[in-house]
């Protein structure tokens, strides 16, 4: 009894406080502050988590220079590392945890992402566990990502295949933060 009880507080500090209250905080100081000393996120310098970003546990690491824009769904439960100088656009999906379907006990399945440097996730892309998005490589807007991307390669669709290559010769960086966003 005392156990479920204890749930209550645990829960609301990991799930309420994080994605209805701090994301929503019009300052990335404040936010940044707490998403990395009191849930241990690791952000770079120089990278921003915007406003109204829904976070599902916190073992994510971020690079430097890297822009999260609004309304993404970060999912830290099976792993998320994110590189350098990536653009995640708004209401970006990334889900590490999902369930087999073939167990007849509906297995709880986790498999980490990771985004190489400078790639660019389109808006409302959907990036499915275990993939990995090669350095530089473009997912175009609403593509539903379920296979390892290379490295500057531009795909879109559903679920994503190759359309075209990007340049491989980048230098830019994303740290963006504009003003209540």
């Amino acid at each position: 009894m005392l156990r479920r009880l204890l749930r209550y507080p645990y829960h609301f500090a990991i799930n309420y406080v994080p994605n209805h209250i701090l994301n929503k905080i019009p300052s990335y100081t404040v936010r940044h502050f707490f998403y990395r000393y009191a849930f241990g996120i690791k952000l770079g310098k120089g990278s921003s988590i915007h406003m109204n970003t829904r976070i599902n546990r916190f073992n994510i690491k971020i690079g430097v220079d890297t822009v999260i824009n609004r309304r993404c769904y970060l999912d830290g439960r099976g792993g998320l590392e994110i590189g350098d100088n990536v653009s995640i656009s708004p209401e970006v999906q990334l889900i590490t945890a999902s369930h087999d379907v073939n167990s007849k006990t509906f297995e709880y399945v986790v498999n980490p992402i990771s985004i190489q440097d400078y790639a660019w996730v389109g808006t409302r892309s959907m990036i499915l566990p275990g993939v990995i998005l090669g350095k530089g490589c473009v997912i175009a807007a609403g593509a539903v990502v379920t296979k390892n991307v290379a490295p500057y390669s531009i795909v879109a669709g559903t679920p994503a295949v190759k359309i075209g290559e990007r340049n491989s010769v980048l230098d830019y960086h994303c740290s963006w933060m504009p003003p209540f966003d």
